[in-house]
């Protein structure tokens, strides 16, 4: 009997690891069990044919249970809160769910013999740098988030050299699109800004909005990730994936009012503490894998406003457990 790859996507029930979920069940005939404490994501989010496992990476009895029980060829591990800003106010929650819980996985992957790990990163890790950020560039992340990824970065290359656990790690940036959580302030400014339209709310931008972004459609940064697992060159690499082109927030937000076809209305609130200038160089990733889609801005807007209005707005939530309310943006005390 033919043994069929199996693997772990830990966050599939959320964002971008639903459609990684989805790819390595339709694409690649993967059988794939999804790990999700559904914190940000759904269930409507998972592929029918995936085993779904609601509970935490924090949780290391359960993470140790499921690999003794699935025996995994390949672990995909998505799971964050991946709130750059907010972290500086929550470390405590960032460290445990970003950091502590990769290590459960780590752990698990090095004592099961998992063929290969592959990591979703941030280009949070680089702080402010050159631009467009390269992968040779020495990090100096800003924030805790940042922080978080770059130490679980350190910890995958270490465990390589002790143990042989081969990884990947893909440094992704401002991904958008279809399924991305609208009720949620802290994150994800597309989502935020549609979210805020279709409650007849101004845009919310901090500082003069100059800041400078490149924003990426999810299902573009899905076929590299997927594919890793077989490349054998990209083994203990890092690559940047995403966008190349990058735009102001006040032009985004431009864009986003087009595209859901409401008037552009701005507040501009005071600025927060973050990177001004974030945009990343992808010819490393074209040097180990076949070319990747690129959809336009103003296409992968379209298709995400397509979808947003199908959904209800929602109420976004205020995170209950701040850890240092000091210098908290105000916006995020009032909604």
């Amino acid at each position: 009997m033919t043994h069929q790859t199996r693997a772990l996507v830990t966050g599939g029930a959320g964002f971008i690891g639903s459609h990684l979920a989805d790819f390595l069940v339709d694409d690649m005939g993967f059988d794939v069990v999804v790990l999700d404490d559904l914190s940000g994501g759904s269930r409507d989010n998972i592929h029918p044919k995936a085993a779904f496992v609601e509970g935490s990476i924090v949780d290391a009895p359960l993470v140790n249970r499921l690999f003794e029980q699935h025996r995994f060829d390949y672990v995909y591990h998505l799971a964050a809160y991946a709130a750059e800003g907010l972290s500086h106010f929550i470390k405590r929650f960032n460290y445990t769910n970003n950091l502590i819980g990769s290590v459960n996985l780590i752990n698990a992957s090095v004592n099961h013999d998992v063929r290969c790990f592959v990591f979703t990163s941030s280009i949070a890790v680089y702080g402010t740098n050159r631009v467009p950020l390269t992968e040779d560039l020495i990090p100096v992340p800003e924030d805790s988030y940042g922080i978080a990824k770059l130490a679980v970065e350190q910890e995958l290359r270490i465990s390589r050299e002790l143990f042989g656990l081969d990884y990947v790690i893909f440094r992704p940036h401002n991904v958008y699109g279809e399924r991305q959580n609208l009720g949620d302030k802290y994150r994800n400014v597309i989502g935020i800004f549609m979210n805020r339209i279709m409650r007849d709310e101004e845009l919310v931008v901090f500082g003069d909005g100059e800041q400078r972004r490149a924003f990426t459609y999810v299902k573009d940064v899905i076929p590299a990730i997927a594919n890793a697992v077989s490349n054998r060159d990209a083994c203990g690499e890092v690559f940047n994936v995403g966008a190349s082109r990058d735009y102001s927030v006040n032009e985004l937000a431009a864009k986003v009012a087009a595209a859901m076809k409401a008037p552009l209305r701005l507040r501009h609130v005071e600025r927060r503490n973050e990177v001004a200038l974030a945009y990343s160089d992808h010819s490393k990733l074209g040097r180990f894998f076949a070319q990747q889609p690129e959809t336009s801005l103003e296409q992968g807007l379209a298709l995400m406003a397509g979808w947003a209005k199908q959904t209800t707005p929602r109420k976004s939530a205020d995170f209950e457990n701040i850890e240092i309310a000091k210098g908290l943006p105000s916006i995020w005390k009032t909604g």
